[in-house]
């Protein structure tokens, strides 16, 4: 089967993150035709709609690294019952100026790990809807709220319980079927 490239969006800049914890938990888990591109966010400038005539060249790269993949797969932290201003500000430079949105059509997912009690809920919610409006066809289902604690899932992706690594065995299972109806 071919390579499913998968661009891999990550709504934390922390460097010991959780959430790209978690992302490296679901490349581990994932079959071997899947290849995941985290992409970085760290170097975009604020979107401006002032770029629509002329991108900065850093925002270029990254519509086409969004454009080259086959799927999407969003991890993101919750803050102030939100999103992170970092992923927002991404998905607005990749996807204008209008009529050039680089998301549209890609199948993907959404998923989150929190220290706090209602995991990521409120802000895959509010994620969901920014990416209905891209056009971004998402798995409903299984939904990914991750209470994290320590030992749940290391630094390099490996996941300390039973339980949890067979819940998201089952996401990866469930994402790789939703991609391969796409692609």
């Amino acid at each position: 089967m071919a390579t499913i490239k998968v661009a891999v969006l990550v709504g934390s800049l922390r460097s010991d993150s959780l959430n790209q914890r978690l992302a490296r938990a679901i490349e581990r888990l994932a079959p071997p035709e899947l290849s995941f591109e985290h992409l970085r966010l760290d170097n975009l400038p604020f979107y401006n709609q002032d770029f629509d005539h002329e991108y900065p060249s850093v925002c270029q790269a990254l519509k086409q690294r969004i454009k080259a993949a086959d799927a999407l797969l969003f991890v993101t932290p919750e803050y102030n019952r939100s999103i992170p201003g970092v992923l927002k500000n991404a998905l607005d430079i990749a996807s204008r100026p209008y009529g050039t949105n680089a998301f549209a059509g890609k199948p993907g997912a959404v998923l989150g790990v929190s220290v706090g009690a209602t995991g990521t809920a409120l802000a895959q919610q509010h994620l969901r809807n920014v990416l209905a409006y891209l056009d971004v066809p998402l798995l409903a289902q299984p939904e990914v709220f991750i209470k994290f604690h320590d030992g749940l899932i290391t630094a390099d992706g490996n996941i300390g319980v039973e339980g949890t690594q067979k819940f998201l065995h089952g996401f990866v299972d469930r994402y790789v079927a939703w991609v391969r109806k796409f692609v």
